[in-house]
């Protein structure tokens, strides 16, 4: 009766009749058998095929076969039914990128929580999650110049839901750190860039200096007494630090922060640091802070009253990036996928604006364009940090 019946659908099958000659592939092991009011004769086999999937054939009131036995099919029924189940298996898959995301996304960002990554994370994450139809939810998990965070996406599964927030630190990150387990250029796939950010030279008020001239001169008079606050090493703050006291040839002892650092700035713990516009510009507006210049050659127009450093420090220009990465394996699907999305919520003119009132200038690319920006960065800075004597660790 079965070899009649999967003749038959041989010539011309259709969807039922293919569930129906079930789901089989060469090399099935039977695993149970169920009898009893099934649509199909007495009992149903179930098979298990080698890539874990059960498998179904209906057979006659004979009784379960041995534990483990194999089939005894005509050849014809057999390739028939084999035939069938690739063609259901095949036909009945949906594409990753179409299904995908099927839980909760989580934006891994290397940085405490109040620092400009983590602020633009969140600004992003919001509408992302109303376009992806799933909660996007930021975890902070900053440590080792944001290297910590890095490795927890290295390691994570390449389905998509596990993503970094990526900055210019981990380009710095690739020169600095010798023995990292894990390579930034090849083990996180780019997705999306986000956009630029602007850095602030601010002091803490208690310092004299009004101007980016006026430090200079006050910290080579009085040698010792500029702690320049970050992050952490290798990050931004420390290397545009870095770069400026190569330029101007004086003496600001670097102080790494693994948390935020703003309390014992704004206290006077620490008196200089290198900061990003968004967790700052509140701090300068009510002159709890002091901005001297901004990184990047021209002004900014959050701060159009702070001139770039450049004007005072001949070749001085730096600024900050984010954007998006996931483990090296994510499928070309996936990071399509999202890549439009991120695109599409950074170009909305509310989140524009948005942006431009933190600094950061929207930063829209492809995977391919934003994977030959990241190469072009991470070579940049590993000149920069072996010229301004950054020394790996």
């Amino acid at each position: 009766m079965m070899s009649d019946f999967c003749n038959n659908i041989c010539q011309k099958p259709t969807f039922r009749d293919m569930m129906r000659c079930a789901k089989l592939s060469v090399g099935v092991q039977y695993v149970g058998y169920s009898s009893g009011s099934h649509s199909m004769d007495q009992g149903i086999r179930f098979w298990t095929s080698p890539d874990g999937v059960q498998l179904a054939y209906a057979v006659s009131g004979d009784g379960p076969p041995s534990e483990g036995s194999a089939m005894k099919l005509p050849r014809r029924t057999f390739m028939c039914l084999a035939v069938s189940a690739a063609a259901l298996k095949a036909g009945s898959r949906p594409a990753r990128g179409q299904t995908y995301p099927t839980r909760s996304v989580r934006i891994v960002v290397g940085f405490p929580a109040g620092l400009a990554p983590d602020i633009i994370a969140r600004l992003v994450g919001q509408p992302l999650s109303e376009r992806l139809s799933q909660a996007v939810v930021v975890e902070n998990r900053p440590g080792a110049g944001s290297n910590i965070g890095t490795e927890v996406v290295v390691r994570a599964s390449a389905d998509g839901h596990t993503l970094l927030l990526v900055t210019a630190t981990n380009a710095f990150n690739r020169t600095l750190y010798a023995n990292l387990s894990f390579d930034f250029v090849h083990d996180i796939a780019p997705v999306a860039g986000i956009g630029r950010t602007a850095f602030t030279l601010v002091v803490n008020p208690a310092v004299p200096a009004k101007s980016v001239p006026e430090l200079i001169a006050y910290a080579k008079a009085n040698p010792g007494k500029m702690n320049m606050a970050s992050a952490g090493i290798g990050t931004a703050p420390h290397v545009f630090g870095a770069l400026f006291t190569m330029l101007t040839g004086i003496e600001m002892r670097h102080v790494p922060y693994r948390g935020n650092y703003y309390s014992d700035l704004l206290s006077g713990q620490v008196n200089v640091a290198f900061v990003t516009i968004a967790p700052s510009i509140e701090y300068i507006h009510a002159a709890k802070l002091r901005a001297l210049g901004v990184t990047t050659a021209t002004r900014v127009e959050a701060l159009p009253e702070v001139p770039p450093i450049g004007e005072f420090v001949p070749s001085y220009e730096a600024s900050g990036w984010l954007g998006i990465g996931a483990p090296k394996d994510t499928s070309t699907e996936i990071i399509e996928k999202l890549n439009k999305e991120i695109n599409v919520v950074i170009a909305n003119p509310s989140m524009k604006a948005r942006f431009v009132s933190l600094g950061v200038e929207p930063m829209s690319m492809t995977p391919a364009e934003f994977a030959k920006f990241i190469a072009i960065e991470a070579e940049k800075w590993t000149n920069v940090m072996k010229f301004a004597g950054v020394n790996p660790m």
